[in-house]
């Protein structure tokens, strides 16, 4: 019968132990950094500030505003189409920040799409 080597660290290999207090490290930091992000919002305008929309860091859109004087009841598609420039905006500024937030903490590195 084979007899298991001990690592110093139980049956794990030193550096794999490293390697997984650096990934627990890095899961609590991105928890961290998930939480500031859900704190700060952004806003975005379109029409020179006719319409103008908030997000929260989480991508939900908080609030609104509308101008009453871009309200014209014959031309219902010009605001239809601020309003949609506005939260298009707004998303493009919580996906830039949520990228800036995610370089802090990886130091650079181009990690794949869809882990935080």
């Amino acid at each position: 019968m084979m007899a298991r080597k001990n690592f110093g660290g139980g049956m794990i290999p030193g550096n794999m132990n490293n390697l997984l207090k650096q990934a627990q490290k890095m899961q609590k930091e991105m928890e961290k950094m998930q939480q500031e992000l859900e704190e700060k919002t952004v806003t975005a305008t379109a029409g020179g500030g006719a319409v103008e929309v908030v997000f929260n860091g989480k991508k939900q859109l908080q609030s609104i505003n509308i101008k009453p004087e871009v309200i014209d009841p014959d031309d219902v598609e010009m605001l239809q189409d601020l309003i949609m420039a506005a939260v298009n905006e707004g998303l493009r500024q919580v996906e830039e920040l949520a990228n800036k937030q995610i370089g802090k903490l990886t130091g650079g590195m181009n990690l794949p799409g869809g882990l935080f």
